[in-house]
This record gives C-alpha cells, structure tokens and sequence, in this order.
C-alpha cells in the first residue's frame, strides 16, 4: 500500500506522525499541511478503533504509539487517558470516519497547502456554544 513520504527518513516520519497524533488527539484540531493531514488521518482512525475496543493490549498498543503528554492538568489526565475515556466513547457508535480535513488555503511563507485536521463530533460545551452564536 502506497502512503506519503513527507520528505523523511522512516524514523522522521513516524516521529512526526506520532507527534501529530499526540496533538490531535489533546488538541482535537490542528492545523497542518495537506499531505501531513491525510497521512495522520489514517493514523488517528486506527487509534481510536483501539481506543473504542477498550481492553488492556489495545491500550498498551495505544501507549506505545502516543507520547506521554498531559491532556488535561485538572483531571490529570494524559493523551492515551483521554482517547480511552473521552474519544472513544464520542465515536462507541459510529463506524469510522473519525476526522474531518478542512483545506484553508496556500501558507504564506512557501505556498504549501495548509489544511485544518479535527474530530468530526465536536465537544458538548462547544455545540452549545455554537447553538448560542446561532441564536444570538
């Protein structure tokens, strides 16, 4: 199966990847270039399948994938934490399709494609809110 090279070593690229994904996953919106966004894309779909499968190997495969950062400092919570507990079970009923690619348009400094990568269910606060600006 083809995928994207991103200019990188092999070692490069899954560091990059896995950084990506680490931030995508905390963050659940990036912005990125276009190619980084659709190679993540896969990336990401295979974590939270194991994210919504939920036992231990699926975790320890997770963990050994996604960087040890804080997601959340109140609840302390890390990224692997948080595609267990929040993530996966946003998408327990959907069947793929975890993420959306929005493209935004040429970066100013070298003309690359930039894209914007998220979450296709956003957050309950943040559909409020939305809901809010609508009614204003």
């Amino acid at each position: 199966m083809p995928y994207r090279k991103l200019g990188r070593t092999s070692a490069q690229r899954k560091a990059l990847l896995r950084d990506l994904a680490t931030d995508l996953i905390i963050n659940e919106r990036i912005e990125t270039t276009e190619a980084r966004a659709k190679e993540l894309r896969s990336v990401v779909e295979k974590l939270v399948t194991l994210g919504k499968r939920g036992d231990l190997h699926a975790r320890r495969q997770a963990a050994a994938y996604v960087r040890h950062e804080t997601a959340d400092a109140e609840t302390k919570q890390d990224a692997v934490q948080k595609l267990f507990s929040v993530i996966a079970e946003r998408y327990a009923d959907r069947q793929g399709g975890y993420t959306r690619i929005l493209k935004v348009g040429p970066r100013r400094g070298d003309g690359a494609p930039v894209a914007i990568i998220e979450f296709v269910e956003k957050k309950e606060q943040e559909q409020e809110q939305d809901q809010e600006q609508v009614n204003e």
